[in-house]
């Protein structure tokens, strides 16, 4: 397959070249965008597919046709790869729905002026190299995951395909106090409230929904359903593209993941580092509320007297 082993690098960001060249990269950058737009914007494995999926069903109103019928990636097509420009030619569907995984700082401008509807999501960073090494597994056109502790490390100090994620989330939810047509919603939210999380998005795309049409966007949007639908599953994608004979794409879209695979060295590493370039970000994460939930509750589990 052409390119599968190519990488591109971008204003300094590495890029899978199966999927990017230099020029729809450059072209992502001075897109112009509509007012009716729709932009989902993720750091990889942050939600992306399951964001696609929800904005699909509430431009739906519910109805499940085109979510299944159509592939994720051509109702909802990445800005910045080489296909987006036959999508969207040939695409009837209204409002347009884009996806992207670029940093702010090379997106930011092409959006200034526009009214287009922006949805940021993050996730637990910790989930999300989990989630992404994983992906390096059955995905050919990465490069091959080397042990996790050492793609661990590539993540934490950006080297990794799509560049840092500190940047990333910094640079897209450091302009919520000035881009009103911006919502930062968490993957965290959309696993503990999926109903109150799609309401919230409808509101912000000012697509008001009745309680029925909510009711089935939550039970088409489940991870059960998604995994059981081809068109957002990638099973259509050949085997030269995702092995799925290594994994499953939709593996189990579960919170607290990273548990699995991190040691206490691990973590307590991964901490450091996060704490030294998070520390002139101001923004309260769900995952994090999580974490002291769950130390309070580990300190207040009465402990049996071992002294001698």
């Amino acid at each position: 397959m052409a390119r599968l082993d190519v990488a591109e690098t971008f204003h300094g960001i590495l890029f899978p070249g199966y999927l990017h060249t230099q020029d729809s990269l450059q072209l992502a950058l001075k897109f112009p965008f509509q007012d009716t737009d729709i932009v989902i914007v993720t750091y990889p494995k942050s939600g992306t597919t399951w964001m696609q999926e929800i904005v699909t069903f509430i431009c739906s109103r519910g109805d499940p046709h085109v979510s299944q019928t159509v592939p994720n990636w051509a109702r909802a097509p990445w800005l910045e790869q080489i296909y987006f420009p036959a999508i969207q030619e040939k695409s009837n569907i209204t409002p347009r729905v884009i996806t992207t995984h670029l940093p702010h700082h090379l997106l930011g401008p092409a959006l200034q002026g526009s009214k287009a509807k922006v949805i940021y999501v993050s996730r637990n960073p910790k989930d999300v190299v989990v989630s992404f090494f994983h992906f390096h597994k059955i995905a050919n056109f990465f490069p091959e995951a080397d042990s996790f502790p050492e793609f661990l490390n590539r993540f934490l100090e950006g080297k990794l395909h799509y560049g840092s994620w500190f940047d990333h989330i910094k640079g897209w939810t450091g302009q919520i106090g000035t881009m009103n047509n911006l919502l930062h919603i968490t993957y965290e939210d959309m696993s503990l409230d999926l109903h109150g999380a799609i309401q919230k998005m409808s509101s912000h795309l000012e697509i008001p929904l009745l309680e029925e049409e909510v009711s089935n966007c939550v039970k088409h949007c489940s991870f059960s359903s998604m995994k059981d639908n081809k068109m957002s599953n990638y099973t259509l994608l050949k085997e030269e593209i995702i092995n799925h004979g290594k994994g499953s794409f939709m593996r189990n879209g579960k919170i607290g993941d990273w548990k699995n695979m991190f040691t206490e060295e691990l973590n307590q590493y991964f901490q450091s580092i996060f704490e030294a370039k998070m520390k002139d970000c101001t923004l309260e994460y769900v995952w994090e509320e999580q974490q002291k939930e769950e130390t309070q509750a580990n300190e207040q589990i009465p402990r049996k007297n071992t002294a001698l």
